[in-house]
């Protein structure tokens, strides 16, 4: 964590799109001391995170579809996320919010 709060990161936004990377541990008088937190650190104004583990075909289903509603329709990343994960939720085989929930977005939302 400390090498992360060294880089100086000139990013609008970092994606963590493994397993867990929204999880922290607690540090009294802190808060939740984890990635989402070394990255804003160092400079990095918004995080996506996941909270939990999801399979591997669908984190890459809702990470292109974040990427297209972010590069393609030029969404802010709150709203390319949500609106990947109700893409999501409208396919039978990922509609289950295990597969599309377990992501969120940390820090400024536009």
């Amino acid at each position: 964590l400390n090498d992360i709060y060294q880089l100086g990161l000139n990013a609008d936004l970092a994606v963590l799109s493994a397993c867990r990377t929204g999880l922290g541990k607690p540090l009294p008088g802190e808060g939740f001391i984890g990635l989402t937190r070394g990255f804003m650190y160092a400079g990095v104004p918004r995080v996506m995170v996941s909270l939990w583990d999801v399979p591997d075909r669908e984190t890459a289903q809702l990470m292109k579809l974040f990427y297209r509603n972010l590069l393609t329709r030029r969404l802010a990343p709150s709203a390319a996320l949500r609106n990947a994960q109700m893409q999501m939720l409208k396919q039978a085989e990922s509609n289950a919010p295990f597969f599309w929930a377990a992501f969120t977005l940390q820090g400024d939302p536009e």
